[in-house]
């Protein structure tokens, strides 16, 4: 019965075409780069997403106090000064953006990570350590006292005779705040401008300046916190 039932269509035999031909080679290597310039500036931005993941995963590390701070302290600041050094290039800036993009971009969720980027510092240094070293007596607390106050003169010599780059104050405000942690954990008057500061700076680059406005003001501020870090000392 079914040997004479006709079929409702005549299927078309396949025939191989001599004239297709593969236009990609599945064994090939996929060049992300044809260039020298492209290899490195994709190599540099491979560099700042993975110090922004590793950065993200030692400040929880550091929340969660699984490491210590010692090692924290030395981490963080490497991370934040290898990022630093990839965004020194031009190019590389240019191809970056901002952080806000750079995370859109790839997916990236690091909260942390970004607000440590901002900061710029260990929070070691913005807040002080936890657990502060020991100290040999009142000898030892003179010599951390007059090294804070020589860093806040140094400081302040800065900003009278005009040096006002990023690149001459942001090092001379770590050493601030780095020196009076050493020597206090109180909140003393205007000691969250010099965190303040330090983030302004942060974003600038190197070789940027303060403006007329920003120096006078960074001026008052730093002398209320050295009037308030003394204040401390009484």
């Amino acid at each position: 019965m079914y040997a004479n039932r006709q079929l409702a269509y005549a299927p078309t035999p396949y025939i191989p075409r001599s004239t297709l031909s593969a236009t990609i080679n599945l064994d090939e290597e996929v060049k992300l780069s044809t260039t020298s310039a492209e290899r490195d500036l994709n190599d540099s931005l491979a560099e700042i997403y993975s110090i922004i993941v590793t950065l993200d995963a030692v400040e929880k590390a550091y929340l969660k106090d699984s490491i210590t701070e010692a090692v924290y302290t030395e981490t963080c600041s490497r991370l934040l000064k290898q990022y630093k050094s990839n965004l020194a290039d031009e190019t590389v800036s240019r191809a970056f953006g901002d952080i806000e993009t750079f995370k859109r971009e790839w997916d990236l969720e690091c909260p942390r990570a970004t607000e440590r980027l901002r900061v710029g510092i260990p929070a070691t240094v913005e807040q002080g350590p936890t657990h502060k070293p020991s100290q040999q007596g009142d000898s030892a607390d003179a010599t951390l006292i007059v090294n804070a106050t020589e860093n806040f003169i140094t400081l302040l010599d800065a900003i009278k005779i005009g040096l006002i780059e990023k690149d001459t104050l942001h090092p001379l405000l770590v050493e601030i705040i780095q020196a009076v942690n050493k020597v206090t954990d109180q909140d003393f008057e205007s000691k969250g401008k010099i965190v303040q500061w330090l983030i302004t700076l942060n974003q600038m680059r190197a070789a940027e300046k303060l403006n007329d406005d920003q120096a006078r003001e960074f001026q008052f501020d730093m002398e209320q916190a050295y009037y308030g870090f003394k204040a401390t000392l009484r």
